[in-house]
């Protein structure tokens, strides 16, 4: 995984059930739960203005943490849900899920595009349209990808960007088995209008110009 895999500090929470998890949410904390990793669910508390800025960053489901309690050994665990107030939308549980560095998870990478400059389609005016900001990959825990990094370089109006253009990291793989479509580089909206305004204005194979026709 590029970069450093961040901490994340909770309390063990003592006692469970709706009575504690109530207590916990009025001394200004979330509380959660922890599972997997063929150990006991370890109930925890976190500081509410520490998960919403969490969550406020975003990438907070695909982001691996190092989360410390005190008390127990440091594990890397990754959100699985974050359950929010109906009305105010504000986080009222998280659960995490302990992983091992080879335990193989589904996430959702961001997808970055580089070299624009590069790219005679854009310079022309063309747009990139990106189908897929975002691609799920089949990923290992030690080996989180930040992103998949996409180069334009060269490419034209009409041009597309398949996920076989993508150089995936060591030990991952999409979720969808056939080749598919992440982006592609289409014409500016004035030029497709005159093309289509073209087009209309040309006569069919089959049609001929009336003649003035005489008896014989």
């Amino acid at each position: 995984m590029a970069g450093e895999i961040p901490d994340l500090e909770a309390l063990e929470r003592t006692g469970t059930g709706k009575g504690a998890a109530r207590q916990a949410r009025r001394d200004g904390m979330v509380p959660g739960i922890v599972f997997g990793g063929d150990k006991d669910p370890l109930p925890i508390n976190l500081p509410f203005n520490v998960l919403l800025a969490r969550l406020k960053k975003g990438r907070f489901k695909s982001t691996l943490f190092n989360l410390k309690v005190d008390g127990h050994d440091d594990v890397r665990v990754i959100c699985r849900d974050v359950q929010r107030d109906v009305v105010k939308d504000l986080p009222t549980h998280v659960d995490f899920l302990r992983l091992r560095r080879t335990t193989k998870i589904n996430l959702f990478i961001p997808v970055e595009f580089i070299n624009e400059e590069a790219a005679p389609g854009l310079k022309k005016g063309g747009v990139l349209t990106a189908i897929r900001p975002e691609v799920e990959l089949v990923v290992t825990a030690g080996d989180i990808p930040e992103k998949l990094t996409v180069d334009l370089t060269g490419l034209e109006i009409g041009d597309t960007v398949t996920i076989s253009d993508i150089t995936l990291p060591e030990g991952s793989k999409p979720t969808i088995d056939r080749d598919f479509v992440i982006a592609n580089i289409s014409a500016p909206s004035g030029l497709r209008a005159a093309d289509d305004e073209d087009e209309a204005d040309e006569p069919e194979a089959d049609e001929v110009p009336a003649t003035e026709q005489t008896e014989e």
